[in-house]
């Protein structure tokens, strides 16, 4: 994916694209299944419908709620917790965004984080998993996470989302999930699954990962993008 340039803005400021493209039968978390993508009324079928010459192309998509680069509402882990419909766009949108490049893999423990100022700001933790996306070792457990001190100190400081491009910031080993519990219950979004993060400098641009306002969803997919030079 490259980045693009619009006309008539500067030439220093890019989009640059974070999510995952989703294809039929793509598989993102292991157990989970792929998005079945496929026709509701071809363009054939819709000829016969419309005047000669014109045609329409319906399409139709059934997947599971975590597919592709996604946001993870409160309600994904608390019952009583706000849906993706309820999540308010400061949250999801026009963010000023930093980015947290980890080296090495294995747990992001607070030291790697407090030399941030991550106050009301989205947080991009860029680890490089997102290499193995589409390969068995996406989602063999040894991926980098957020730790529960880690994520407990995001929370305290007031972070206002946090963002992974690994196939989830919680260690898969622990059932307990303490980083979206932490995070979640302070209202604070998380994304992940992102891609294409070394292409964003340390700070200076702008993070959005809007998902449809779709009541009684806990997780929706989302277009993260980043705005740099904005």
């Amino acid at each position: 994916m490259s980045d693009s340039v619009a006309a008539g803005r500067p030439a220093d400021r890019r989009i640059v694209d974070l999510s995952h493209v989703l294809r039929d039968g793509t598989i993102t978390v292991p157990g989970l299944p792929g998005p079945e993508i496929g026709d509701h009324l071809s363009r054939e079928e819709s000829a016969a419908r419309y005047a000669p010459g014109t045609s329409f192309q319906f399409d139709r998509i059934t997947m599971v709620s975590g597919t592709g680069t996604y946001v993870d509402s409160p309600n994904h882990r608390f019952a009583d917790g706000m849906d993706v419909a309820g999540l308010p766009l400061a949250r999801l949108a026009d963010l000023d965004g930093l980015v947290v490049r980890i080296t090495e893999g294995g747990p992001i423990d607070p030291a790697v984080l407090v030399p941030y100022e991550v106050h009301g700001r989205a947080v991009i933790i860029h680890t490089g998993w997102d290499r193995h996306w589409g390969t068995p070792a996406y989602g063999s457990g040894e991926h980098p996470y957020v730790t529960a001190d880690a994520a407990a100190w995001l929370a305290g400081q007031g972070a206002a989302l946090v963002g992974i491009d690994t196939v989830n910031i919680d260690s898969t080993a622990d059932p307990a999930r303490p980083a979206h519990t932490a995070l979640l219950a302070a209202g604070i979004p998380i994304v992940e699954h992102l891609t294409g993060l070394d292409r964003l400098p340390p700070d200076g641009f702008r993070f959005h990962a809007v998902p449809p306002a779709v009541e009684g969803m806990c997780s929706f997919t989302v277009r993260a993008y980043a705005v740099v030079g904005a």
